[in-house]
């Protein structure tokens, strides 16, 4: 975790959301969804304000609309079940548009279509104003287990080779006139993956064998200790604390 790696979610700025420290934005996400996911399906008023709570995080954050939903089209897949469950489900029925739609489905989509999108949100703000290597730490922080911690890290630092390693051998393919056309071009394709395993296996050996020869214990060291004043923990304690009101709210209500 000693030198930085961007990532296609994240977003650069100077905004004081991105000033945050990292364990305090993974605390306030954290606190923000459990609290949405308590809320009462019932409060449909209710998901409308943490909207707007996220969109007013997102424009302190100066993140763009377009650039928000872009990135939040990973929840289609979900969305797609939920529409499915209006017809489905069982319980009683009612007609929408001619058609005999489940009352527990009806609920069952909004519900996660509702919670399922927000968190998505978050998440996704959470990403564009956080760099990974600060993410890694800020679990570290957070005293997540260390050596999840570490899996986690080797496993975004060489994704990226891998997936070099992949663009080399496509290339190399393709200037032997190898094109996949078919069935019968999945033995080349299914060699082409058992060599990248095994120089992935290999290379993930000399980095092992490295690491061993230069002390490494089964820790990584910390280059700086990142530390959160009162007034930052208040700051990013805005979002869920809010959030938590109108989860009150819409259980009185």
């Amino acid at each position: 975790m000693g030198a930085g790696h961007a990532h296609r979610l994240y977003r650069h700025g100077r905004s004081p959301v991105h000033r945050l420290p990292a364990h305090c934005k993974l605390a306030a996400v954290l606190g923000f969804v459990l609290t949405v996911v308590s809320t009462p399906r019932e409060a449909v008023w209710a998901f409308g304000v943490y909207a707007l709570l996220l969109a007013a995080v997102a424009a302190t954050a100066r993140i763009p609309p377009g650039f928000l939903l872009g990135r939040m089209l990973i929840e289609v897949p979900f969305l797609a079940f939920a529409v499915l469950m209006p017809f489905v489900a069982g319980g009683p029925h009612t007609e929408v548009a001619g058609i005999s739609l489940s009352e527990n489905g009806l609920w069952g989509a909004w519900n996660i279509l509702a919670k399922g999108t927000l968190g998505v949100a978050a998440s996704v703000l959470l990403a564009a104003t956080t760099e990974l290597r600060e993410l890694l730490l800020g679990l570290q922080r957070l005293r997540m287990p260390p050596l999840l911690v570490q899996i986690a890290s080797f496993m975004i630092r060489y994704g990226d080779v891998i997936a070099d390693e992949m663009r080399r051998m496509r290339i190399a393919r393709a200037s032997r006139g190898f094109e996949a056309r078919g069935v019968r071009h999945w033995g080349v394709l299914a060699k082409s993956a058992g060599a990248l395993f095994i120089r992935s296996y290999e290379r993930g050996e000399r980095v092992h064998l490295a690491m061993v020869s230069r002390g490494h214990t089964g820790t990584m060291p910390v280059i700086d200790e990142v530390t959160a004043t009162r007034a930052q923990w208040s700051y990013a304690a805005a979002l869920p604390v809010a959030a938590l009101a109108v989860c009150l709210m819409g259980w009185t209500l």
